[in-house]
């Protein structure tokens, strides 16, 4: 089951040199290529899973493409973070969505019950609304749902990723002095 994630992810990974072709990427290619944005890192790594979430969910057209320039700013692994985006696809979109458009009424209904109601006051006075619906094309219900599950479930992916990376890390290590171990125990019985 490893070996089958672990291929399908090598195969649909874009590639340094993919990107330095693609027409949409070239006029940032000096940016978004940096050494740096690429590089599988305990920072890096989780920021880009954290975005490629953020932006899978919210931005439902030309994900890999902002994924990628938005990387930039908070440098995130750049093929991470694309790679994550395909959180949303075919199969997953219509959950989401439903799932979205629950939050959605149920917080927009509760800040209704407040007597300030904070959340329907900013979309009012603000193009807030306007703003939601272009970028997720989708009602304003739906829309605000989307934004706070993006929201929640890049900060659970952050933190799953970052667990991860160290629990990876310390099984390395442990391995390693595992075998230090045994090679020190092989060459004591050898003399």
């Amino acid at each position: 089951m490893k070996t089958r994630i672990f291929n399908w992810t090598r195969r649909n990974m874009p590639t340094r040199e993919q990107m330095e072709r693609s027409r949409w990427i070239r006029p940032f290619a000096n940016r978004v290529l940096r050494s740096e944005l690429w590089r599988f890192t305990r920072r890096s790594v989780p920021r880009g899973v954290a975005l490629g979430m953020l932006v899978g969910i919210i931005i439902p057209f030309a994900q890999i493409l902002f994924a990628s320039l938005l990387s930039l700013t908070v440098r995130a692994n750049v093929p991470v973070a694309a790679l994550t985006t395909f959180v949303t696809n075919p199969f997953t979109t219509p959950l989401i969505w439903v799932l979205s458009y629950k939050v959605g009424s149920w917080l927009l209904q509760v800040d209704a019950m407040t007597i300030v109601a904070p959340v329907n006051t900013a979309m009012e006075h603000t193009e807030l609304q306007d703003a939601l619906q272009w970028l997720t094309g989708a009602t304003l219900v739906t829309a605000f749902g989307l934004v706070v599950v993006a929201v929640v479930a890049a900060a659970v992916s952050y933190l799953v990723a970052s667990l991860s990376w160290r629990a990876w890390i310390a099984h390395k290590r442990k391995v390693r002095l595992a075998e230090a171990r045994e090679r020190m125990h092989a060459r004591m019985r050898m003399q």
